[in-house]
């Protein structure tokens, strides 16, 4: 997608293919689509990898590897290393919210890298020297450790998010005028009165709870006794005599 297309993500050192697999299916996702696994160390079965992706084995299907890690970012302009540990050479790192605008302006024009540590240990201190940007995912602090795909759909979804490409949805019907609302509680109204769901002289007040209701959604546990109590007598208004005293 556009600008997303210069993004590689890099996984370093991999354990298990399950994981390769969710990352791919996370890319999908988001709209990424380059893969590379640098001295990836499998101990898995690699069709546990194609079982994860379930409809991004393209991806799959396309990712490199690499014999170090140097060369999986030869050809990239930008490297952006994620880590969780503070320390040497980790004192500027960013969120991904903080860092995705920037990003995408660098991969405008350039290569850039996501790099993913292993899932052990992570990215290590020569690794993490070799980053232009460095990325921490903000979690709670008393357990920091994410899984490998949580993290690069993190990232990326905070990139696609930066890029505004992704347009939500959009209510067809118009917004419904004062004088068709003011019709709908007349009808409502009538037909909780009918039903027997309210007396006439409490009618007002309880219109005023049924106005509520339709101004901001059932929000309140008093809002959803009250839809719940019409719904009931409804019911026993529908199985009753049709002749029962209705005042």
């Amino acid at each position: 997608m556009g600008v997303l297309s210069n993004f590689r993500v890099v996984l370093v050192g991999t354990l298990y293919s399950g994981n390769v697999g969710s990352v791919c299916r996370a890319m999908a996702n988001m709209g990424f689509s380059d893969l590379v696994l640098a001295a990836p160390r499998l101990c898995d079965d690699w069709s546990e990898a194609e079982r994860m992706a379930v409809h991004a084995t393209g991806i799959l299907q396309r990712c490199r590897k690499t014999e170090t890690f140097e060369e999986s970012v030869s050809d990239c302009s930008f490297v952006v290393g994620t880590t969780a540990r503070g320390g040497l050479y980790r004192q500027h790192v960013k969120t991904p919210r903080e860092l995705s605008p920037t990003l995408l302006q660098l991969a405008a024009n350039s290569k850039v890298a996501l790099v993913f540590g292993r899932e052990d240990k992570g990215l290590v201190n020569d690794e993490i020297a070799r980053c232009t940007h460095l990325i921490r995912i903000p979690v709670d602090p008393d357990y920091t450790s994410l899984n490998l795909s949580q993290a690069v759909l993190l990232c990326c979804y905070e990139l696609f998010s930066a890029l505004g490409a992704y347009e939500p949805p959009v209510e067809k019907s118009e917004p419904a005028q004062m004088a068709r609302k003011l019709r709908l509680l007349d009808i409502w109204r009538g037909m909780l009165l009918e039903i027997g769901f309210m007396k006439p002289d409490k009618a007002d007040h309880m219109m005023q709870g049924i106005q509520r209701i339709f101004s901001r959604g059932v929000f309140s546990d008093d809002d959803v006794s009250i839809m719940m109590g019409v719904a009931r007598q409804a019911d026993w208004a529908s199985k009753a005599d049709p002749n029962r005293d209705r005042g």
